[in-house]
């Protein structure tokens, strides 16, 4: 109830702020999607961390992706002064990340493979890290699609991706990566063209 309320109190205050807003609805996703999706824990967002069309306030041209580590959300401008808003996790404290980069890579189901300096903070890792990385599937924390962020030629180790930990859509909570829902970076993964500009802040 408590949960409810709180979400009917953010829906509130969203619509009191002016915004036009309509839902996105799911994009279609294959059996492989279907099933392994399947198997992450399914989490009631709070309502205004749902995938939904809005006005656009980022000014940037259509194609470009926003991420607002402030308040957790992504959003991919459209045409029409329009933009696709969706929740996210993004950078703890200590380790935000802010910048612009260009997408030069989207995978789909990817291999993760730990950085040394996580390692290093998470030394529980090393073995993921020694095994050459763990495979894409449900237990990945990559989740259903990865978009690579580069600056110039330089991959930034930074992805925007998707997650087995749903429930911490909202929050500051990843190691510099932005998070989205499964089935919110699909959509996104469908709409994004390789060389999109990317702008975290």
């Amino acid at each position: 109830m408590k949960l409810r309320t709180i979400a009917l109190a953010g829906l509130a205050a969203f619509l009191l702020a002016g915004c036009t807003f309509k839902s996105i609805p799911d994009p279609s996703v294959s059996e492989r999607d279907a099933k392994w999706m399947a198997k992450v824990p399914n989490v009631e967002l709070e309502m205004n961390y749902n995938r939904y069309e809005v006005d656009d306030t980022t000014g940037e041209a259509p194609g470009t992706i926003v991420v607002d580590t402030k308040q957790n959300f992504v959003f991919f401008v459209l045409p029409g002064k329009k933009a696709i808003r969706y929740g996210a996790a993004t950078g703890a404290e200590a380790y935000g990340w802010t910048g612009n980069a260009t997408v030069q890579r989207v995978a789909e189901w990817p291999r993760w493979v730990p950085p040394a300096e996580m390692v290093q903070r998470w030394p529980h890792l090393a073995p993921t890290l020694a095994a050459g990385g763990l495979n894409g599937g449900p237990d990945n924390p990559l989740g259903a699609r990865a978009l690579y962020l580069y600056q110039g030629n330089k991959d930034t180790l930074y992805r925007i991706h998707g997650t087995n930990e749903p429930h911490l859509i909202g929050q500051n909570a990843s190691s510099g990566c932005i998070r989205m829902r499964n089935i919110d970076v699909i959509d996104l993964a469908n709409r994004v063209k390789v060389g999109a500009k990317v702008i975290v802040r």
